[in-house]
């Protein structure tokens, strides 16, 4: 029982994005699953899969996804604002030095 994961630390960007949204947690995911949770179609979805940046489980059945997968997925995550100002900040350097 001490070994059981303490509600909201396990995955806690995961829990975060479900309890807001009022999703239950689930033990596999599709890709239907994970489009609805970000909003999104599954071809975005598939198109993240091709791109490395959220990767599926062989597991049976059509491609699954555990909770840790889309942890790992959120983690790796940036916030839009944050890679914008990364980006006009490269951009002033770029075009600023002398």
């Amino acid at each position: 029982m001490d070994n059981e994961p303490v509600a909201g630390r396990r995955y806690p960007l995961l829990e975060a994005l479900m309890t807001h949204k009022g999703i239950k947690q689930k033990g596999m995911y599709t890709t239907t699953d994970i489009a609805e949770l970000f909003d999104v179609s599954r071809r975005t979805i598939q198109a993240w899969v091709t791109d490395g940046k959220l990767v599926p489980r062989n597991l049976p059945g059509r491609g699954r996804f555990l909770a840790q997968d889309i942890e790992g997925f959120l983690q790796n995550s940036t916030p839009k604002g944050d890679r914008l100002r990364r980006t006009k900040t490269h951009e002033f350097a770029l075009y600023h030095t002398k």
